[in-house]
């Protein structure tokens, strides 16, 4: 019995946020290892609730990432990945693989796993969402580093999501681009995630992958930041807390919250339902950015 009324004492606690979000944009940045777990149940958890936002009338939208499937793909394809300041140096072959992978194979992957489980969701490949502008890198001496087909989302079309959103359907996009010259670019998952949210004038920007968050130690969790004021951002910078591949993702919560979206969340997708935790319970989990 007392288990009955712990699960009830759960949904209650629930409530007031499904009444506060019931009608409003969220956006989820769907990316990690996580993502290429053996375990069904790793991977369907998060489905599971993106599936449980769309039945509480929140209205979610996807953007996923895919970067260890196209390094696989790529070694398949005799290509050899390159970075350089974390970011993948995409030439036309490259860009080819990662253009079939994100769009053509994890994202119809993603719609057919949140369809399966009592959802409805539209794949889009980004090319049909974002448009961008081609990425130069800074060089130590400054000059500009070309890392090839590497865009910077600088537009969303809203009208197809708007329309999925009008008729209750969950948009997953990959996050492609279609350049200036026409062509097609790999962009950062996270840059996209947060242009779309801006786009949409979303509530909430949930970034999920394979950290607990924001820690000033990356080796110790237990330094988690929990909460976090957009004004503390250039100190943390400065003192390389922030640094690596947390960069985008902080810097792109900082543009999404002075765009107007009420709070950013970089939650750890390994921990079962750690959406459903960071945004129906008082606690939550993971790092809130806010204004």
């Amino acid at each position: 019995m007392q288990d009955l009324i712990s699960k009830a004492a759960t949904l209650l606690e629930a409530l007031p946020y499904i009444q506060r979000f019931s009608g409003a944009t969220f956006v989820v940045k769907y990316g990690g290892s996580f993502m290429d777990s053996p375990d069904p149940a790793v991977r369907n958890g998060v489905a599971r609730d993106i599936v449980f936002l769309e039945a509480v009338e929140i209205n979610p939208v996807v953007v996923h990432g895919g970067g260890k499937a196209i390094t696989r793909a790529m070694e398949a394809s005799g290509l050899k990945a390159s970075f350089i300041q974390g970011q993948r140096v995409t030439d036309q072959a490259t860009v080819q693989v990662v253009d079939q992978v994100l769009s053509r194979e994890i994202n119809p992957e993603v719609v057919a796993t949140v369809n399966a489980l009592g959802g409805r969701a539209r794949g889009f490949a980004g090319t049909d969402i974002f448009r961008c502008r081609k990425k130069l890198l800074e060089g130590a001496d400054g000059q500009a580093v070309d890392i090839g087909f590497v865009g910077e989302v600088v537009a969303v079309n809203t009208a197809p999501l708007l329309e999925c959103i009008e008729q209750g359907i969950v948009p997953i996009i990959s996050p492609t681009a279609r350049g200036e010259d026409g062509n097609i670019y790999n962009c950062n998952a996270d840059v996209a995630a947060a242009q779309a949210a801006i786009a949409l004038a979303a509530r909430r920007l949930v970034f999920m992958s394979d950290v607990p968050g924001l820690m000033r130690d990356p080796k110790d969790p237990s330094t988690l930041i929990t909460h976090l004021q957009i004004g503390e951002v250039p100190e943390l910078r400065r003192t390389g807390v922030v640094d690596k591949g947390m960069i985008p993702k902080v810097e792109s919560a900082v543009a999404a919250i002075k765009a107007g979206v009420d709070k950013v969340s970089f939650v750890d997708g390994r921990i079962p339902h750690s959406v459903l935790l960071e945004i129906f319970t008082d606690e939550g989990v993971g790092t809130e950015v806010v204004l």
